[in-house]
């Protein structure tokens, strides 16, 4: 149990990685009339989790966790998979706020890095099922962008929540997926979003960084 509510606590919004001033380009699409209802949403984040980042970092995480993993190497191929500056600076700076609060509460030495990849290095050692990880930061994950929708669109807390647990079937689904996966499993097809990302770097008025 103490495994699990350590993860939790590292997955929080209260955890401070800033995961809540990210929007993984979704402020443009709301900005661009794209997403303006739940479901709306629901499709915007299944094709992310399906073919884009969702994937990708669920594979990552689910890699840094096995025992041996060069981190290093896998920390290059996730930067290498960020489409855009963006989308760089969102794992990367979210992963080194993971890293020193991860050592500062837990005295260990984790290395910064992209997001899941460092959460592999702190989670090896918590005894979990590779599953679980992968399915509660795919969870989280999920969460903080519905967290970003009900704030920008708006939508009702109801409806966002309505559209996170919609979307709980997928999460378990590419979470026992990402557990068997390697490096070659992991692809992209997200060209919606990552065009997102990339005019959302020139935005004029913004409120989340991504």
């Amino acid at each position: 149990m103490s495994g699990l509510l350590t993860l939790v606590q590292w997955l929080s919004p209260a955890f401070p990685t800033g995961g809540y001033a990210f929007s993984h380009g979704l402020e443009q699409v709301v900005s661009d009339g794209t997403i303006g209802s739940g479901a709306e949403l629901e499709r915007w984040l299944s094709g992310i989790l399906r073919h884009g980042a969702g994937r990708q970092d669920a594979i990552l995480l689910a890699l840094a966790l096995r025992e041996g993993a060069d981190h290093g190497a896998l920390a290059a191929h996730a930067r290498a998979l960020a489409a855009s500056s963006e989308r760089l600076s969102e794992t990367c700076e979210q992963g080194a706020a993971l890293a020193r609060a991860v050592s500062a509460v837990t005295g260990a030495k984790i290395a910064a890095g992209p997001l899941p990849v460092v959460l592999g290095q702190a989670a090896a050692g918590l005894g979990l099922p590779v599953v679980q990880v992968v399915g509660l930061y795919l969870h989280a994950f999920t969460s903080n962008l519905v967290s970003a929708a009900v704030r920008f669109v708006p939508l009702g807390q109801n409806e966002g929540q309505a559209v996170l647990a919609a979307l709980h079937g997928l999460i378990e689904a590419l979470a026992a997926e990402a557990a068997g996966a390697g490096l070659d499993d992991i692809s992209s097809a997200a060209f919606a979003a990552d065009l997102a990302a990339m005019r959302h770097e020139t935005m004029d008025v913004r409120i989340f960084k991504t």
